[in-house]
């Protein structure tokens, strides 16, 4: 499935920390639109004269647009892409938006190795790829997946440990929480719908080359 306009070529950005750096970079080949923000009450944004349209979207849905062809091309995290595991193209790392996944625990239950904490509760945003990290070590965990203040979890006995994205740190310190074990790196890709990309080829493959160009200029990131 592809965008119904066949002229158009729909852009996919995602809502949060992403939206404004990708927006910009996009910017640079003129790929803009009157009223493009993350907070625009329009739920697709269009530039006529260029023949692009944006749709904002939670980062979570980003990849299925893109799969199933409502959006064209996107810009997304390495993080989501994994938890998603969509049929995508993923063109470039944008090498932007760095952040980590990681498991972390209250500083009082810290052990001496990862399989002392088997049959714990572990919550996270991003059950697929944690009960495949614990597959891959060979330990038994019981996932609980939320969507939000993962945090929260060890502190009200709903969970022992957790898995989730970080930045700096800050936030585990601030709950007393300690990293025990890196699962991923992750920045922002550009991906693409398998189709789109071969019948909008001549519109794609120039924006790869450009930001592969800006990549390797120290340009981007």
């Amino acid at each position: 499935m592809t965008s119904p306009d066949k002229d158009m070529l729909t852009i996919a950005l995602p809502k949060g920390k992403l939206f404004q750096p990708s927006a910009d970079l996009l910017a640079r080949f003129g790929y803009t639109a009157e009223g493009l923000s993350e907070n625009s009450r329009k739920l697709v944004i269009a530039n006529e004269a260029k023949k692009i349209q944006f749709v904002i979207t939670k980062p979570m849905d980003l990849p299925t647009y893109v799969e199933y062809g409502a959006a064209d091309i996107g810009i997304i995290g390495k993080d989501v892409l994994l938890e998603e595991a969509r049929n995508v193209y993923e063109l470039l790392d944008l090498n932007f938006g760095l952040c980590r996944l990681m498991l972390a625990v209250p500083a009082a239950l810290k052990r001496e190795k990862l399989s002392d904490y088997a049959h714990m509760r572990v919550a996270t945003k991003f059950p697929r790829v944690a009960e495949q990290f614990f597959l891959d070590h060979g330990i038994q965990m019981e996932i609980i997946k939320l969507n939000g203040s993962i945090e929260l979890a060890p502190m009200v006995g709903l969970a022992e440990m957790i898995v989730d994205i970080v930045e700096t740190g800050r936030t585990l310190k601030e709950n007393n929480l300690i990293e025990i074990a890196h699962l991923h790196r992750a920045t922002a890709r550009f991906i693409a719908n398998r189709v789109s990309f071969k019948m909008k080829f001549d519109r794609i493959q120039p924006m790869v080359e450009e930001m592969r160009k800006l990549l390797s200029e120290g340009a981007i990131g």
